[in-house]
C-alpha cells in the first residue's frame, strides 16, 4: 500500500463543509468518490488536515489517503482533476511515508479572512468576501490583534458546544492589513478550535469600528467567557490558506 500526499484547492460555497455528511454534500465526500473512481477501489480513506466548514474555502489544503493502484503517485493529481467537479482543483500528489497522518503531522495553518469595506458590495464576491459597508480602523485592529499571539486559552473565542479536551492554543501571527476597499486578516497557529478564526474576526471588527478598544483583548482572553467576546463573522470570508505538515514540499 501507498500513502498518497494530496493538496487541494477549492471554493466551499457548495459544500457543506471538508467532513463526510450524512444529508449534505462535503469536498472530502467529492474527493473520495474521485480516488475510487480512478482505483476502483471500494474502501477508501481520506484524512484531511482541518475540518472546514460550511462555506468556508481552501487555497492549499492537505489530505492522505493509502491506494494499492500502480498510478503513479505524481500521476494523480491529473488523474484526479479529470473526476473532480469544477470547484475543486488537485494541484500535488506525492508518495509520502507509511506513518503520515494529515492531522497528526500538521505543524501549523494559516487562515485569511477576507473583509470588503467599501460602501456598496461587490455583486460577484457576495461567497467570498464578508461586506461591511460602515468604515473600520484597521490600525486600531491591528493594535487588538497583537494581543493573541502566543500561547493561551481562547475559550472565549471559540463556539460555545466545543467539545475538545483544552482551549489552549498559540497563534505565531495576526496581522491586519487594508488593500483598498478590502481588509486581510492573517493569522498563523498551531491548531483553531471551532470558529476561532470568525470569532477573532467579529472582535476586531468590533474594535475597527470603536466599540472595543484594543487593551481590551487582553482581559477577554483571560476572562475566556464567549459571551463576552465579539460576534461570529460569516464563513463565506474565510480561507485556510496553507497547512504545514512534516514532509510536505
Amino acid at each position: 500500500m501507498k500513502n498518497i500526499l494530496l493538496k487541494l484547492s477549492y471554493d466551499g460555497s457548495r459544500y457543506h463543509g471538508w467532513q463526510i455528511q450524512k444529508n449534505a454534500n462535503s469536498v472530502c465526500a467529492e474527493v473520495t468518490k474521485a480516488i475510487r473512481a480512478l482505483t476502483k477501489e471500494k474502501e477508501v480513506t481520506v484524512i484531511g488536515a482541518s475540518r472546514t466548514d460550511a462555506g468556508v474555502h481552501a487555497v492549499e489544503y492537505v489530505c492522505n489517503f493509502r491506494t494499492a493502484s500502480t498510478i503513479p503517485p505524481q500521476r494523480f493529481k491529473y488523474a484526479l482533476n479529470t473526476q473532480l467537479p469544477y470547484d475543486i482543483v488537485c494541484h500535488d500528489s506525492y508518495e509520502v511515508e507509511e506513518a503520515f497522518h494529515s492531522i497528526n503531522d500538521t505543524l501549523k495553518k494559516t487562515y485569511r479572512y477576507v473583509i470588503s469595506n467599501g460602501e456598496f458590495a461587490i455583486p460577484f464576491e457576495r461567497n467570498y468576501a464578508w461586506h461591511y459597508a460602515h468604515k473600520l480602523d484597521e490600525t486600531k485592529m491591528q493594535r487588538a490583534a497583537a494581543y493573541f499571539v502566543g500561547t493561551h486559552d481562547f475559550a472565549a473565542f471559540c463556539s460555545s458546544d466545543t467539545t475538545t479536551l483544552t482551549t489552549v492554543r498559540t497563534i505565531t501571527e495576526l496581522k491586519v492589513e487594508r488593500k483598498g476597499n478590502h481588509i486581510m486578516i492573517d493569522v498563523t497557529g498551531n491548531g483553531f478550535l471551532y470558529n476561532m478564526v470568525r470569532i477573532i474576526t467579529g472582535t476586531l471588527v468590533e474594535v475597527g469600528l470603536g466599540k472595543r478598544i484594543p487593551e481590551e483583548m487582553k482581559t477577554l482572553i483571560e476572562e475566556r467567557d464567549r459571551t463576552k467576546a465579539g460576534m461570529t463573522a460569516p464563513p463565506y470570508g474565510l480561507y485556510l490558506v496553507k497547512v504545514y505538515v512534516k514532509g510536505s514540499e
